[in-house]
């Protein structure tokens, strides 16, 4: 007779993986992610290492039981955050750390609502002074823009509009109109994803309606246009805390409704013809 002990269930279960295993759990957020956050955990913890060479597609489409498809896009995602290089018909492999200080934020760092969230705060402190400088030193040109991005915004949601662009263009006019060229820089690099609407549908999990939700950001926007008209600093200052605050809140109230949209290339924020779905 055998005197080998076989493993009970649970000792099976709590037994930890092969180091060569990836962990197959399903999580809702969607396959590229789950793939994503297992090979970056690997590599941020040392189990994959700069150089190391990441398994094969192949490799990678039997642990997760996914397309050829979900696994190149995962792919995709890890190159654009600088963690991997593709290098053609040999393989991907791991990349040393980036030097700290490269300040990056790309369309991965949007994966969820929290995501989502975060930049928002980043907006809060940088808008919310960016309104004040605008009020003190905006021009008459610096005016009528942010009225045609006004009048845009209105039209667009009353033609079955996400009315995205001239969303991102009243804030970019806000932030020309501190004189400072940091500030309108800065709005560039971020691009139309800082726009929740771009990675969250708010408008369409809104209690009051698109059109209502609209129609308050909006009357956010014009609070804000108002104050800098007036070159009242501590108003503009104000209005532009509120209407992001506000956004920020609304997210939070329905975080478990709303979903993320698929990540998408980045837009250049300085061509007014782009358009973000």
């Amino acid at each position: 007779m055998d005197s080998r002990k076989t493993p009970s269930h649970a000792e099976t279960a709590l037994a930890p993986p092969a180091p060569d295993e990836l962990p197959r759990v399903r999580r809702p957020r969607g396959l590229v992610t789950e793939i994503v956050e297992s090979l970056t955990s690997s590599i941020r913890e040392g189990q994959l290492q700069p150089g190391a060479k990441l398994p094969t597609e192949a490799e990678i489409m039997a642990r997760f039981d996914v397309s050829r498809t979900v696994v190149r896009e995962s792919l995709s995602r890890l190159q654009a955050s600088g963690l991997v290089e593709t290098r053609h018909g040999i393989g991907t492999f791991v990349l040393p750390p980036q030097e700290p200080g490269n300040f990056k934020i790309s369309a991965e760092d949007f994966a969820t609502v929290a995501d989502v969230i975060s930049v928002l705060e980043l907006r809060i402190s940088l808008e919310t002074e960016a309104a004040g400088l605008a009020a003190q030193r905006r021009t008459p040109d610096n005016l009528r823009a942010m009225e045609s991005a006004l009048r845009a915004f209105q039209d667009s949601i009353h033609h079955d509009s996400d009315a995205v662009p001239p969303d991102f263009q009243f804030h970019m006019e806000v932030a020309r109109s501190t004189g400072n060229r940091h500030f309108a820089d800065l709005m560039t690099y971020l691009g139309t994803m800082i726009i929740p609407r771009t990675r969250v549908n708010t408008a369409l999990s809104a209690p009051e309606g698109r059109l209502g939700y609209l129609q308050r950001v909006h009357s956010e926007h014009e609070s804000i246009y108002n104050a800098i008209r007036d070159q009242d600093a501590d108003a503009a200052r104000a209005a532009m805390r509120t209407h992001l605050s506000n956004s920020r809140e609304r997210l939070r109230r329905g975080q478990n409704a709303h979903t993320i949209q698929p990540a998408s290339p980045q837009i250049d924020a300085t061509d007014p013809a782009s358009t973000i779905a």
